[in-house]
């Protein structure tokens, strides 16, 4: 689980090496997600603070024009859209926070997010953290959608551990991001970036994923086969499409 790549909106891939991304350097978005032994986060709030994170980095001045972090975002951009997640604690965190980075605050769930580094080039501080150990879980069933949210529906098909359906989620609010246009990406993010993370209901998730919006399909390197669609990101009122169902409908 030490690498998640998204495909928005393409056919399953046979040969994984073929991508022409795969001959530019590669880079990656490292998030932590705070998992402190006495008080884990729930699992749908750390998602749910991971897609708001990636946002919060991608609309940061430093990451815009001149900006320290620009030319890094931009040659991420470039290559695969690879998001990166690790737990820490204590220390560790303490550590991590010194770094460059953003800290987003959940209901319960914190997640530092830091500009994108090279595969290889990892920051001592953030290479020692380990990949394994985030499985969370929700200790009640999430509540409904609020109003004007944004919601990231996830494939109830899928099993994912808690830190690869951040990433996802990350890809998820990246993708939707994008589709938006300037008076709406504005009122988003001016309104601290409303949105939910939601598990589709089995008989929806089809009618969904072929509604038009945007599709995560992942790369297929870990946990899940290649072209799987993961997350399917809508907009009710905003970003809509033909077909696609009303968030009344799935949970």
């Amino acid at each position: 689980m030490s690498s998640h790549d998204t495909e928005p909106n393409t056919e399953p891939r046979t040969d994984p090496s073929a991508d022409p991304r795969d001959d530019k350097p590669q880079f990656v978005l490292p998030l932590v997600v705070r998992i402190e032994k006495d008080a884990p986060p729930a699992r749908t709030d750390a998602l749910e603070t991971a897609a708001r994170a990636v946002l919060r980095l991608l609309t940061d001045e430093r990451a815009a024009g001149e900006g320290e972090w620009a030319r890094a975002v931009a040659d991420w951009e470039d290559a695969r859209i690879r998001k990166v997640v690790r737990r820490a604690r204590g220390a560790e965190w303490r550590r991590a926070g010194a770094l460059p980075g953003i800290t987003v605050t959940g209901a319960a769930a914190e997640v530092r997010v830091f500009p994108p580094v090279p595969l290889d080039g990892w920051p001592k501080e953030l290479a020692k953290l380990q990949v394994s150990g985030t499985d969370l879980d929700d200790p009640a069933a999430p509540g409904p959608v609020p109003d004007g949210a944004a919601v990231l529906w996830l494939n109830p098909g899928l099993a994912m551990s808690a830190g690869k359906a951040m990433a996802q989620a990350g890809h998820g609010a990246q993708l939707l991001w994008w589709a938006l246009d300037g008076a709406a990406r504005t009122a988003w993010r001016e309104a601290g970036f409303p949105l939910a993370v939601r598990t589709a209901a089995e008989a929806d998730w089809p009618a969904l994923a072929a509604s038009g919006l945007p599709v995560v399909r992942d790369a297929g390197f870990t946990e899940i086969a290649p072209g799987s669609a993961t997350v399917v990101s809508a907009f009710p009122g905003v970003l809509d499409a033909p077909g696609a169902p009303v968030a009344g409908n799935l949970k």
